[in-house]
């Protein structure tokens, strides 16, 4: 070792760069490592001192030896991300983040504050993209409302998994309206059948000590009009909103919106039952609206003037039909018709946790002090009809139908 003269500045950058270009082939023939391994291998090769940070020169040198991997849009991303810091470092934990697509809550900041603008042209402008392509760029535009984000998504949505918590909701709201249908041989309007609040998914006040009843009453709808626009509006933008914003956030909503609908009806039209999905529908459909109009300027959707109006004509029918359904004669008195005002109690729930979520692509809600105000508004409100539930029909002596 000893014996051999030290290299020179250029051939050991000539080494270096041919031990970058070395290190995949070899992490192949080793057993699989960790994401996070790997980033910190090619972090190390840039950080010798072993102190934890980088600068951005090397930082823009290392995205250029892994261009190969990484979709354009998201280099230019990175590229853009390395110019926005001040002090010329990346910090280990970050640069972590962001090669595995983890982006901080200040990405969209630092990306905005840069140096360098994106040069390239709009995801819109691309041409040659095949069905899926196009699909997926169709659905960053009409949920997003930043081309940053736009092209992100685009190229970091694998479609694993699949939207599968809006799907598989519909599927078994149409299989117990089809199984009730059925036993009740009625589809149209069978909530006027004699027969129908004997079901146990029902929200029934009498039996609001079953708390289930709270969320499973989304399985029963008024009839096929009823589940028809419930599906529809499901379909047309939960399915979107879940591939844009995952499972997990969608379906907040949607509970939340469902469970706040229930509470709603408790409280503010304590005698009638509740039936089908609108208050999860309209949250999800009231948050997409409002972070439209939020956004005007940067939703590039087309026609997404037309478009809210059809939506908001489809939303007043089904509101408007609820209502008339509430005070039309019953079929079963002195039990009323079920009520309207979870869909109230959806739209509430979107225009507040809904809008915050959808207006937070990617990036972490316990951030934002705007969630921890809604989270607490929906808390003391859920707590509120709680205690009413216990306490306030027997202080009001409220006469509530006798049990189905």
């Amino acid at each position: 070792m000893g014996e051999h003269p030290s290299p020179g500045p250029a051939v050991a950058a000539c080494a270096e760069a041919e031990r970058i270009e070395e290190l995949e082939p070899e992490a192949e023939e080793r057993p699989p490592a960790a994401p996070e391994d790997h980033w910190k291998v090619l972090f190390d090769q840039f950080d010798p001192g072993n102190t934890g940070y980088i600068s951005t020169c090397k930082f823009r040198s290392l995205l250029e030896s892994q261009s190969s991997k990484l979709d354009p849009h998201k280099r230019e991303v990175l590229l853009a991300l390395a110019d926005s810091h001040a002090d010329g470092q990346i910090c280990y934990q970050d640069f972590v983040n962001l090669m595995s697509n983890k982006r901080s809550n200040s990405f969209r900041q630092a990306i905005l504050q840069g140096n360098r603008r994106l040069c390239s042209k709009a995801l819109l402008e691309e041409k040659g993209l095949n069905f899926s392509q196009r699909l997926i760029r169709h659905v960053a535009y009409e949920t997003l409302p930043r081309e940053i984000d736009r092209k992100w998504y685009y190229d970091s949505y694998t479609c694993c998994p699949p939207p599968w918590f809006m799907i598989t909701v519909t599927l078994l709201e149409v299989a117990f309206f089809l199984y009730n249908g059925v036993s009740l041989d009625q589809f149209v309007l069978q909530v006027t059948h004699p027969r129908y609040l004997k079901n146990s998914l029902v929200y029934h006040p009498q039996l609001r000590a079953q708390a289930w009843r709270y969320l499973t009453y989304i399985f029963m709808h008024a009839g096929i009009e009823h589940l028809g626009l419930n599906v529809v509006l499901q379909l047309l933008v939960g399915v979107p909103l879940e591939m844009v914003h995952g499972a997990t956030r969608i379906a907040l909503v949607y509970v939340a919106g469902v469970v706040a609908g229930s509470l709603a009806v408790s409280v503010a039209d304590m005698t009638a039952p509740v039936v089908g999905s609108s208050g999860g529908v309209y949250a999800l459909v009231s948050a997409h609206l409002a972070n439209i109009v939020m956004n005007w300027s940067g939703m590039k959707c087309q026609f997404k003037l037309l478009r809210m109006a059809v939506a908001l004509i489809c939303m007043s029918m089904e509101f408007g039909r609820a209502v008339w359904l509430r005070f039309h004669p019953s079929a079963y008195p002195p039990c009323p018709h079920p009520s309207f005002v979870a869909h109230l109690g959806g739209v509430a729930v979107g225009i507040t946790l809904g809008v915050v979520i959808l207006r937070n692509y990617e990036q972490r809600l316990q951030d934002q002090s705007l969630w921890w105000i809604f989270v607490a508004m929906y808390t003391v409100f859920v707590l509120f009809a709680v205690f009413w539930n216990i306490f306030a029909y027997t202080l009001l002596d409220i006469k509530l139908p006798p049990p189905p």
